[in-house]
């Protein structure tokens, strides 16, 4: 890794922030949860938490409390975020502090849907999959199935499925003047890959198989509920991979050229009617899997392998530019979260315990809105057996988190 220079990373959930382990180099500011308490068990020195009362604090809020302030003036060191907004821009530049993460602008460029096809330009078209950028009143009905995309959303949400003119016309009438992306539909599985863009190269990281819309993890069918690292290999041939490989480095020299720095990732579909890969959305961030991802790196180093986890090629990125290299290539692991659902609201009390015995890791967040996080399980080995089908692992997950 590069020189060590002071980083203080703040989060509103600890586990984004544990891609590594804190040292003195590197600190984090949280909000007090049962997970963080283990964390900061841990990590005394190098964790402060934050007494937030009852509700959970958004980064921005924890940005301006005064023991987060403090630490920052204190350490003189950089702050870095999981994803970065104008308001906290506004906060940084206040108070003088150097926010390491590219500008909220840029990302916003990136991953709005609607103004993310001018900015890749000729890559849209070579790319995603067929689509039409309107209001939702000039939008046609070609007779096939496709997908309505708002400009934003978030794990799943923002994206309506269109089967017939008469679901189309339901929506024009309702939201006519609406922006929106309408895109042919993609049936097959889906995968991601975090890329990390320095000022030098694009270093691709490890495409994992996207677990999506799998119940009883979630009600909603594009919601994103895991990774599984085991079952690439399976489910892809060479070539897959590497259109896949050629769509990050392609995605991310265009970020690169645009001042991009650190991670970001991409979601690819296979289509298996047409059988194309189609690259379906970039996360101008920090990806969720990162921090999982660089814990099964870390592991597979104990083991003689050499190179960079994803997460300190993020950093390394981020503080100064240049990365050596390479990233550590891992291939198995999973990890799976339940999402709140109109009918799961918490799990049984002895599940995480369960689970643990049973040699899983677990995270339990203090959520309460629909299809946030509500349990993370991990897991050393693959927990899915083909798409869309658990493997006896998994099920023993489900079991254990459902009764």
């Amino acid at each position: 890794m590069s020189q060590p220079q002071k980083t203080i990373y703040v989060t509103r959930d600890i586990e984004r922030a544990l891609g590594m382990e804190p040292n003195d180099d590197y600190l984090i500011a949280a909000n007090r949860t049962p997970y963080s308490e283990s964390a900061k068990a841990r990590y005394s020195e190098s964790v402060r938490l934050i007494d937030s009362g009852s509700d959970i604090s958004d980064t921005a809020v924890l940005l301006e409390m005064d023991a987060v302030r403090s630490l920052i003036d204190q350490t003189e060191g950089d702050v870095l975020v999981f994803k970065n907004t104008p308001r906290i821009e506004e906060i940084c530049l206040e108070h003088r502090w150097h926010l390491l993460n590219p500008p909220a602008a840029l990302a916003e460029k990136v991953e709005n849907k609607i103004t993310q096809v001018e900015w890749l330009g000729g890559l849209a078209t070579e790319y995603l999959p067929p689509f039409a950028v309107g209001p939702t009143k000039d939008m046609k009905w070609a007779g096939i199935p496709s997908v309505i995309q708002w400009a934003h959303g978030h794990t799943g949400d923002g994206t309506i499925p269109v089967n017939s003119a008469a679901e189309l016309s339901a929506i024009q009438k309702q939201f006519p003047e609406r922006p929106a992306r309408m895109t042919t539909f993609v049936n097959g599985p889906s995968f991601t890959a975090n890329v990390c863009v320095s000022k030098d190269k694009v270093l691709f990281g490890n495409i994992s198989y996207q677990i999506t819309g799998l119940s009883p993890f979630t009600d909603n069918p594009f919601a994103t509920v895991g990774n599984d690292w085991g079952l690439t290999h399976s489910l892809l041939n060479e070539a897959e991979i590497s259109r896949i490989e050629k769509i990050a480095q392609d995605v991310g020299k265009k970020m690169q050229e645009s001042g991009w720095r650190g991670l970001f990732g991409i979601d690819v579909m296979r289509d298996d009617e047409r059988d194309m890969i189609y690259l379906i959305e970039i996360n101008a961030r920090q990806p969720a899997s990162t921090t999982f991802e660089s814990f099964l790196q870390r592991e597979y180093r104990r083991q003689g392998i050499q190179g960079l986890t994803t997460f300190e090629a993020h950093l390394d990125s981020l503080r100064d530019g240049s990365v050596i290299g390479p990233i550590i290539a891992i291939n198995d692991g999973a990890q799976i979260i339940q999402r709140i659902t109109k009918s799961t609201r918490s799990i049984p009390e002895d599940a995480a315990g369960s689970l643990e015995l049973s040699g899983y890791m677990t995270i339990a967040y203090q959520n309460s809105e629909y299809n946030a996080d509500l349990f993370r399980i991990q897991s050393m080995m693959g927990i899915m057996e083909t798409h869309n089908k658990l493997n006896q692992r998994g099920k023993e997950i489900a079991e254990t988190i459902s009764n």
